[in-house]
């Protein structure tokens, strides 16, 4: 992309130039709108999806596939800034829309992110920088390859190398004959082998970097999951070192650094039991870990992606009360195991009765299991009253501690 004039200027909310471009149209996309909106700016929406959190909320929504031809230009024709709510948007499209505007994170840095190979080899390249690796692991293009495996990669996790995300496309395998099942069910696609590690547990680091090069780290998160979802997030941290939290926090610096990423990044390390440090995968977006970001720091993540394509300040890191945030799912919308059991209204008014709590429903018509329906944050004076509310929230919802 160029460096002219448009590119490099500032985009001034509550001007005639003040709209902003969104591939993708879901709850990322829909708290992205609402940030956006408040400062002044209006977003138009590309996504296929009638009715999708960030659609609904948007000033704007072009109706169309995220690499039709005609839609991109009706967004490029409108905006003159531009970015996406989650990594498999075509970096194709990314590409085009930089012709015309202003594209935070590139297409370059999203291509990177949607290919868990380059992903690796980026990680690998960089680590004499960062001083952290990623987890030992095979490359798997063909079934061929999978007889020049090492034992030592076993038990391991075999990921596809494409469109994988909330466990999805994923598979536990403890040995060869496991690994050949498995790379078979997935239809034998480009796949990475990873060793699984000891892990005692994850965190993620949120940095956000301007155009001007300017770059801001937000505190250490330490992220809980189920079935390969995300269910808590907890800041600060109840484990990370010192030690940990600022290695993790200078390599994810470093890292953005090096490819000129502009917009909001998330990278996930692994903190393994001997207190070493593996890298894992990053997000070139918004992230779901992120959230609490919201209520509890002086710019949210959403603000800062603002302010970052449309060349402004970035904003305050600073985290002003400990916070807890929950993960809410469609499996608390029905009484019994299937979708075909009776679905009920979660109890909303004990929830918000509880003081710490702030609720953030995505508008999604449909609650289905596993489905992101929303999120709680718990904000408190002390991080073990966040997470005692959070555990009464639990209780109300029915959800499993």
């Amino acid at each position: 992309m160029s460096s002219s004039s448009i590119n490099n200027s500032p985009q001034f909310p509550n001007t005639e130039s003040s709209m902003l471009g969104m591939v993708g149209g879901g709850q990322l996309g829909r708290m992205f709108v609402h940030e956006a909106q408040a400062l002044g700016f209006k977003v138009m929406v590309l996504e296929p999806e009638v009715g999708s959190p960030a659609a609904h909320a948007a000033d704007a929504h072009v109706q169309a596939a995220y690499d039709d031809a005609a839609g991109l230009q009706q967004l490029a024709d409108a905006c003159s800034s531009f970015t996406t709510e989650f990594e498999n948007v075509p970096a194709a499209s990314l590409a085009k829309l930089a012709e015309t505007g202003f594209v935070a994170p590139s297409a370059d840095c999203v291509s990177i992110a949607q290919d868990r190979i380059e992903e690796k080899a980026f990680f690998t390249r960089c680590a004499p920088q960062t001083g952290i690796l990623p987890a030992p692991h095979a490359i798997l293009r063909t079934a061929d390859d999978l007889n020049h495996v090492s034992a030592d990669l076993f038990p391991g996790i075999l990921k596809t190398a494409r469109m994988g995300y909330d466990g999805k496309g994923q598979v536990r395998v403890k040995s060869i004959e496991e690994l050949r099942a498995a790379f078979a069910n997935l239809n034998d696609v480009v796949c990475v082998l990873e060793k699984m590690l000891p892990l005692a547990y994850e965190v993620s680091v949120l940095v956000a970097r301007g155009a001007d090069g300017q770059a801001v780290v937000y505190p250490i998160a330490e992220n809980v999951h189920r079935d390969g979802i995300l269910f808590t997030t907890t800041v600060p941290s109840p484990h990370v070192s010192a030690e940990a939290a600022l290695k993790t926090q200078n390599a994810a610096l470093k890292l953005i650094a090096d490819i000129n990423y502009v917009g909001v990044l998330c990278i996930e390390f692994f903190v393994l039991q001997d207190g070493s440090v593996v890298v894992n995968e990053m997000a070139p977006r918004p992230h779901n870990s992120g959230h609490y970001t919201i209520d509890a720091c002086v710019t949210s993540q959403f603000a800062q992606q603002v302010r970052a394509m449309a060349r402004l300040p970035l904003g305050d890191v600073r985290q002003h009360s400990p916070c807890v945030m929950l993960n809410i799912l469609g499996d608390i919308w029905f009484d019994g195991t299937t979708e075909q059991d009776k679905e009920r209204q979660p109890a909303w008014d004990k929830v918000l009765a509880l003081p710490s709590a702030h609720l953030h429903l995505y508008g999604k018509a449909e609650a289905r299991r596993a489905r992101k329906m929303g999120h709680i944050t718990f904000i408190a004076p002390t991080l073990e009253q966040a997470q005692d509310e959070m555990r009464q929230a639990c209780e109300i919802l029915g959800i499993a501690v």
